[in-house]
């Protein structure tokens, strides 16, 4: 049993969705948050920037989309916790 468990823990992780793909290679070729990102996002996934933001921002936790688009992910990662540490007024993401 040991073994199987060991495996599992260094398997690599399920590849993703065709969704979830074509969202992050969206937000690839779109980074600036615009009006005409929000009507593509309606457009292409028919969802509201709010929801959108909301899907990105679970999916950038997925260990599969960190090893599909490893910069991507990290860069959106990065930003976040900048934005958190703004709100929040630490330098550097802690209080």
């Amino acid at each position: 049993m040991p073994e199987a468990a060991g495996a599992l823990r260094h398997s690599s992780p399920p590849p993703l969705h065709d969704e979830d793909r074509a969202l992050l290679e969206f937000e690839a070729e779109h980074p600036r948050h615009s009006r005409g990102k929000e009507d593509a996002i309606r457009a292409q996934f028919g969802y509201s920037t709010a929801r959108y933001y909301q899907i990105l921002g679970t999916l950038i936790e997925s260990p599969s989309a960190l090893v599909a688009y490893p910069m991507l992910v990290h860069r959106l990662r990065r930003m976040r916790e900048a934005r958190r540490a703004h709100r929040f007024g630490t330098v550097d993401g802690r209080n």
